[in-house]
């Protein structure tokens, strides 16, 4: 569908203006989802790891590993919970979920008994979002709770490829739109070019049909009142050109 040279230029500010609108509006809900959706679950995983360690003080106090294994282990389950650990007073492992064991970066990185949050990268295992909670203040140990950042990463995915199904067919709906509007503007001015060409030059054979000459010279917007003009001088200027 070809667009009139004088509209080239307003369909090229329509698709800027549409283009920067619909960046804008991506990159603000990739940070919004982003945002909410990390801060929900962080608040979940420091939640479970709140639990594991009110459920786990007796359990360790009475040093039964076997219970406080199992009771982490039913808690790995939950979705986006890639790993859990609790280690004593001292920083020392007492139990984990890792399986076939626990990376050294997790040993070497050093197990801190506040309810800080911090991001780990682990070869062969991803990227998370680790948080933790004291377990009696840290007096008996504390609880880690590992969050797979690349399950946030698919649920951002999944909401902004939606975002981004709906921009796409508002900017096809939008573009097809746009050229049938302009088009409907400069068809008639291409006939009206047509017309005065006509009038300009009556040894070439008429590009109009006396009909659509007509329909022309009767319409009420300024293309009809253009073409009235242009017959109107085309008139006067014809006894000139004859004598």
């Amino acid at each position: 569908m070809k667009v009139a040279k004088l509209f080239q230029k307003t369909m090229f500010g329509i698709f800027l203006l549409f283009g920067v609108i619909a960046s804008s509006t991506s990159a603000l809900c990739v940070y919004t989802v982003d945002r909410q959706l990390s801060a929900e679950y962080v608040a979940n995983s420091r939640a479970i790891a709140q639990s594991i360690a009110n459920s786990s003080m007796d359990i360790i106090l009475n040093r039964d590993p076997s219970t406080l294994q199992s009771l982490i282990d039913q808690f790995k389950e939950i979705q986006g919970i890639k790993y859990i650990y609790i280690v004593d007073e001292r920083g020392d492992m007492l139990a984990h979920t890792f399986v076939p064991g626990v990376p050294k970066e997790i040993m070497a990185g050093g197990q801190q008994l506040t309810g800080r949050t911090v991001e780990r990268r682990l070869p062969g295992f991803g990227d998370f979002v680790e948080v933790s909670s004291p377990i009696l203040d840290g007096v008996v140990g504390a609880v880690h709770v590992g969050m797979d950042k690349g399950l946030i990463a698919l649920k951002i995915q999944t909401a902004i490829g939606q975002q981004v199904y709906l921009i796409s067919t508002i900017f096809i709906i939008s573009v097809v739109a746009a050229f049938v509007l302009v088009n409907l503007a400069a068809n008639p001015l291409g006939r009206l070019c047509g017309y005065a060409m006509q009038l300009a030059a009556p040894d070439v054979p008429p590009a109009m049909t006396p009909d659509e000459v007509q329909a022309l010279l009767e319409r009420n917007d300024e293309v009809g009142q253009l073409a009235r003009l242009v017959r109107h001088f085309a008139m006067r200027s014809a006894p000139v050109e004859g004598t």
